[in-house]
């Protein structure tokens, strides 16, 4: 039988090598590109590294690390590996991605933060920075800084005198008059806000470099372990006692100073990951209250959000851990946590025993919280935070947020709230209770 004459790649056809070249990477395509003439043509075909470039770096145009437009994928693509090529590729892919997430999300949800994203640090910055501080800062966080130094404070002139609006990044919560809305600081703030802390800390080296604050106090604090990559939170003794608790599992920290390790991650990377998607999944959201919004970190879904209905009316009700008034040393009431309840009347009204009724207002509430199953406080009394709501359809959710504490984690709060129907001047009916379905009281694994 005749042996057929091996066939050279060249003698394969244009569309065969489009094909097997498109099952490469990158790196492995610009090598073929270096075999000969025919070969580079190939392998600088622009669908090729359209697919590239959207394949990793999820760019729809031809766009460099600057945002300006490049003469080709190619080059775009060229663009960005020279521009990060000091750290591993799938880092720079990984941050790329978290910071197209946050900006895709703020341009639906939350518009008025974009503003307040600053343009990405460049690396004499971050030289800057740990030359003032003499600290290494963990790769991830020098890879999320090139992207994005922190933020600028968002200001409102609108009535004519500066007022700091709620456009923390991570966002907060409120309890009484107490407000917390933390934002993430740029490179002049973090070595600004790290002198002034480690002066009062009194730490001879600073370790630790502030990275994230509440832009409405000065108790909320978090700090970066530069070292070995925790992300932090001061708690009531971090003056005190220099009192810290770590905001990411620890177990899932690796390689923050290894660039040839397969998977670097620090506290500040996996932080903002699961940041994100807590907003992405609607387990937090955006709250309007007057004319301010704001991120709320009170859980909107269950199991972290408890929801009931009685008597057409719906109450919502969840927990976040209050860390800054939080007291490790104190046995009895070592934990805080601020809850926020959310209560409306549905559109059918309220409605007893098959009467309906267009209002219905509070005048009672009882509450029951335990630790650990065992109760702890069983409370009872008129209004909430002394106020008398009265609901009809239609209307906005009432809320109000207060706060406990709690020995130990876990623990819960439920009970309920006596509502008359019409008004209490003008009473419809006898008095219903609503319940307030059981929320949890827990000590999270991430910690804003």
């Amino acid at each position: 039988m005749a042996i057929r004459p091996s066939i050279g790649l060249e003698g394969v056809g244009g569309l065969a090598i489009h094909i097997i070249i498109s099952k490469l990477g990158p790196s492995e395509a610009a090598a073929v590109a270096c075999v000969n003439k025919l070969f580079k043509e190939w392998a600088s075909d622009e669908s090729l590294w359209s697919s590239f470039c959207a394949q990793e770096l999820n760019l729809s145009s031809p766009i460099d690390p600057l945002g300006n437009p490049s003469p080709s994928f190619k080059a775009a693509y060229g663009a960005w590996r020279q521009a990060y090529g000091m750290y591993p590729w799938p880092l720079v892919r990984r941050v790329k991605n978290i910071w197209g997430r946050i900006r895709s999300w703020l341009t639906e949800n939350f518009p008025e933060v974009l503003p307040t994203l600053r343009k990405g640090a460049s690396e004499d910055e971050i030289q800057e920075l740990e030359n003032s501080l003499k600290v290494k800062l963990p790769l991830p966080t020098r890879v999320l800084y090139r992207f994005c130094d922190g933020q600028d404070p968002c200001s409102d002139t609108s009535s004519g005198s500066m007022r700091k609006n709620l456009c923390g990044l991570i966002g907060g919560y409120s309890f009484y008059n107490y407000l917390v809305n933390v934002f993430l600081l740029p490179l002049n703030l973090v070595i600004r806000e790290t002198k002034d802390i480690v002066r009062h800390l009194g730490f001879t080296r600073p370790k630790y470099i502030v990275m994230a604050a509440s832009s409405t106090n000065t108790e909320k604090i978090f700090f970066l372990d530069c070292e070995e990559g925790q992300l932090f939170v001061g708690t009531r003794n971090l003056l005190t006692n220099r009192e810290m608790m770590a905001c990411v599992p620890k177990g899932l920290i690796t390689s923050v100073h290894d660039s040839g390790s397969g998977c670097q991650q620090d506290g500040m990377l996996l932080w903002l990951e699961e940041h994100v998607r807590r907003l992405e999944t609607g387990n937090i959201k955006v709250r309007k209250e007057g004319n301010i919004r704001s991120i709320s970190l009170f859980p909107e879904q269950p199991p972290l959000c408890s929801v009931a209905t009685t008597g057409g009316v719906q109450v919502r009700a969840s927990a976040v851990f209050v860390p800054e008034f939080s007291d490790l040393l104190q046995a009895a009431k070592k934990y805080m946590f601020a809850y926020s309840i959310r209560m409306c009347l549905k559109p059918e009204g309220c409605v007893i025993n098959g009467m309906s009724f267009d209002s219905c207002q509070l005048y009672w509430r009882h509450w029951i919280i335990k630790a650990n199953e065992n109760v702890v406080e069983d409370i009872n009394g008129e209004a909430v935070i002394g106020q008398f709501p009265l609901l009809r359809p239609g209307q906005k959710e009432f809320v109000y947020e207060s706060c406990t504490t709690s020995a130990c984690s876990p623990g819960s709060v439920e009970g309920s709230f006596t509502f008359l129907p019409g008004r209490l001047a003008d009473p419809k009916g006898s008095p219903f209770e609503v319940e307030v379905a059981r929320f949890p009281l827990l000590l999270p694994d991430y910690i804003f």
